[in-house]
């Protein structure tokens, strides 16, 4: 995972660049939590440009990230998924909680 953070929005960018199955979430978990902890950001994105398979932890692992952002007062968007990960969000419900934004990576 990549993250970049601009200190004049407060925003957190966290760049996937793995399959999200049990083993990867595991360890985007422990870096997406470094990464908010350490930033304390308004605004998280994940961007799954690089994503090409997401499982059920998958969706766990954006659920949690989800609730803990909304603990610190900030909120968490999607950006960029591919079709097949868009579908999985679609099916689970994700995104009736979590908007899609339109951030292009550079």
């Amino acid at each position: 995972m990549e993250s970049e953070f601009f200190e004049k929005d407060k925003l957190l960018v966290l760049k996937i660049v793995d399959e999200i199955d049990e083993f990867s979430a595991q360890k985007i978990r422990r870096e997406a939590d470094y990464e908010i902890k350490r930033h304390m950001p308004r605004k998280v994105i994940f961007d799954f440009d690089s994503v090409t398979f997401m499982d059920s932890a998958g969706i766990g692992l954006i659920l949690g990230r989800y609730k803990f952002v909304n603990i610190l007062g900030g909120k968490l968007e999607v950006a960029n998924l591919t079709q097949s990960v868009k579908r999985i969000f679609e099916m689970s419900g994700l995104l009736k909680l979590i908007p899609i934004t339109n951030y292009i990576n550079n």
